[in-house]
């Protein structure tokens, strides 16, 4: 058996194809490592410096909020926060109680409000390039769970992802939405990459499935970015920092569907073309942010954060949409409640080169 086995191995790595194909991943490999190439996120964060960085979609907020956070421990992270809300239009509860835990390999954040509604996320980070996280969410009311798992493989110059949400296979079939995506980098400045996503409602019901691709493009300091989606959708964004302290940012969205009434009659196929224009900045000053947000619907949008004490931060937030005439504003304060014992703490993990939890 032995002899067998050396001999198989013998021919494996004397075999004229098996040396080309190995010579050829060697060049392969040794050519990326030369262009320098580094990794360029995910696909869902492909526009993340406007999208998250710069507009408010992520802040925004109406009525009265009050954040109180108690932190326990900085190595491991563990903290205690109660939120409390009045006056809300975006549906939040009164009260959310809500612990979050986080080591370099383990991530772990609960909700709970007063209406029993849970969600609760779950990361574990097997490697330094393999990390799982899950999502769930919980309530009441029949029909409400959802179960959401994605696994992101972080390479030198790629990023791969696979994400499944409410995956089942009780009904005799596989159902759920199963999405993978895959971004390259190119060249030191250019990524392109591709989603693919498979959808199934029911077993009685047939499969849909779609691709989106996108290219995200970083200079000095600037990224543009644009993804094609699926049914001829269009999304489009440019960020660019101005100075140390100002960032600002565009968003386009196109949409075009099939209409009624162009070309071709009332069974025409005229299509009808939608789209949004987004325009934002950010301020970074010394102890307060402010975010400011105006598109092509008429909504004006500002968000001004401001630490008025070590701990103790202030926001508000305000709306009007031009087009209906409606105004909306947002009072929040957040405290946090740390010991000395955990300053000392902050002030050796921010020294320390441990990784961060898997957020």
């Amino acid at each position: 058996m032995a002899e067998e086995k050396v001999t198989t191995m013998g021919f494996m790595q004397d075999n004229a194809m098996m040396t080309a194909i190995r010579d050829t991943y060697i060049a392969f490999s040794e050519r990326r490592e030369a262009l320098g190439l580094s990794n360029p996120g995910t696909v869902d964060n492909v526009a993340r410096e406007v999208q998250k960085d710069v507009f408010l979609k992520n802040y925004m907020f109406t009525g009265l909020r009050a954040d109180l956070t108690k932190p326990f421990s900085i190595s491991p992270v563990f903290h205690v926060s109660h939120a409390f809300a009045m006056g809300s239009q975006e549906g939040l509860p009164p009260y959310t109680f809500a612990t979050l835990y986080g080591t370099p390999k383990i991530f772990l954040q609960g909700n709970v409000d007063n209406e029993g509604q849970f969600s609760g996320r779950a990361n574990y980070r097997w490697t330094d390039a393999l990390v799982t996280k899950t999502n769930a969410q919980i309530s009441p009311g029949p029909g409400q769970a959802m179960f959401q798992v994605d696994n992101d493989y972080t390479g030198k110059d790629f990023t791969a992802s696979l994400k499944a949400l409410n995956p089942s296979i009780l009904e005799g079939g596989l159902t759920g939405i199963y999405i993978t995506s895959y971004l390259q980098s190119i060249t030191p400045s250019l990524a392109v990459g591709l989603e693919m996503m498979w959808q199934r409602a029911a077993v009685n019901t047939g499969p849909d499935t779609a691709v989106s691709y996108v290219a995200k493009y970083k200079g000095n300091d600037w990224i543009a970015s644009a993804q094609l989606q699926a049914q001829g959708a269009i999304s489009t964004s440019y960020w660019r920092r101005l100075t140390e302290k100002v960032e600002v940012g565009a968003d386009l969205n196109l949409q075009f569907q099939p209409g009624m009434g162009g070309r071709g009659g009332l069974m025409g196929s005229g299509l009808r073309k939608e789209g949004t224009t987004t325009l934002g900045a950010k301020y970074d000053f010394r102890q307060s942010t402010f975010r400011a947000q105006v598109d092509s619907t008429g909504r004006l949008s500002c968000l001004l954060e401001k630490r008025v004490l070590p701990y103790v931060q202030l926001s508000f937030a305000g709306e009007l949409d031009q087009f209906k005439q409606q105004a909306k504003v947002g009072l929040a304060v957040s405290v946090e409640a740390p010991n000395e014992e955990l300053m000392v703490q902050q002030e050796n993990a921010m020294s320390s080169s441990a990784p961060p939890p898997p957020f």
